[in-house]
């Protein structure tokens, strides 16, 4: 058995700064068959990096208090206190505060602990395509994304 108080887990960020709280419960307490992170999202702050999806992980996020915002593959959802929301492997979202009020939620990933980086695909622009495309990404040395173009091959880094 395990316990601990999610206040005495410590904060880990996103490299891109896209949230300011983040404690991952799993990593504290060493789960192996799911990740569990708890997030507390100020005005403009975000879940994860951008619209993207896990191809090796469902994802499911409980907004304790405030009211989330989910953009997907269908358009934008609301997600309000008490609410759950799920995306299966392969879905596209991206979860943020598009509000003025503070934002308290958990996101729930399985199977196991953590994600393989390599099963993470994100939509974001392409300068070489000129338009908006998978891109895979890998977490660098420095603590950065390296994201490489799905189409094409282009490659760069962001954060780190």
């Amino acid at each position: 058995m395990e316990k601990t108080a999610i206040d005495d887990v410590g904060i880990e960020t996103n490299p891109m700064d896209v949230h300011s709280i983040r404690r991952p419960i799993s990593q504290a307490l060493g789960f192996t068959d799911f990740a569990m992170n708890y997030f507390e999202l100020e005005a403009g702050e975000s879940f994860s990096g951008g619209f993207h999806t896990h191809h090796d992980q469902e994802e499911v996020f409980y907004v304790q208090d405030g009211t989330a915002t989910f953009d997907t593959e269908e358009g934008e959802v609301t997600v309000e206190e008490g609410e759950v929301i799920r995306f299966a492997p392969g879905e596209f979202q991206h979860g943020y505060n598009d509000g003025d009020d503070p934002v308290v939620g958990f996101a729930f990933g399985a199977p196991d602990a953590r994600h393989d980086w390599d099963q993470i695909e994100s939509m974001i622009y392409c300068r070489n395509c000129e338009e908006e495309v998978g891109h895979g990404l890998e977490l660098t040395d420095e603590g950065g994304f390296r994201m490489d173009c799905t189409d094409c091959g282009n490659t760069f880094t962001i954060g780190g």
